[in-house]
């Protein structure tokens, strides 16, 4: 009885004594209305631009980056795609490089 009364102390104060850190899990998906914030930083919101600066669609992702991440299941360039299909780009893309993949506007809308 004494050795399960001190073992249940011990595990009690271990619980205790430990620091609790709220951490945001990496693949943790965004919310849509975080998507249109961001969309709305890096184009204005226009879901199907094409700025002519290399980056496409309303969350501004390269050629390269689209396809890297599967985009090209649902257009050729992020632009041609809608924007339901360019956030679940957007969110392989988040999980792989965080939201460090749009430095300036996530830094400017706290997102990090």
């Amino acid at each position: 009885m004494r050795m399960r009364t001190l073992a249940s102390a011990a595990a009690l104060t271990a619980a205790t004594l430990t620091p609790v850190v709220a951490v945001q899990a990496p693949g943790e998906a965004a919310t849509k209305r975080t998507w249109e914030r961001l969309a709305h930083c890096e184009s204005g919101g226009r879901w199907h631009i094409n700025t002519g600066n290399g980056y496409f669609g309303g969350l501004q992702i390269s050629p390269g980056t689209w396809r890297g991440y599967g985009g090209r299941r649902f257009a050729r360039l992020p632009h041609g795609a809608t924007k339901r299909e360019q956030i679940k780009v957007a969110e392989r893309i988040k999980r792989g490089q965080g939201w460090g993949a749009w430095p300036a506007c996530t830094s400017r809308l706290g997102l990090r």
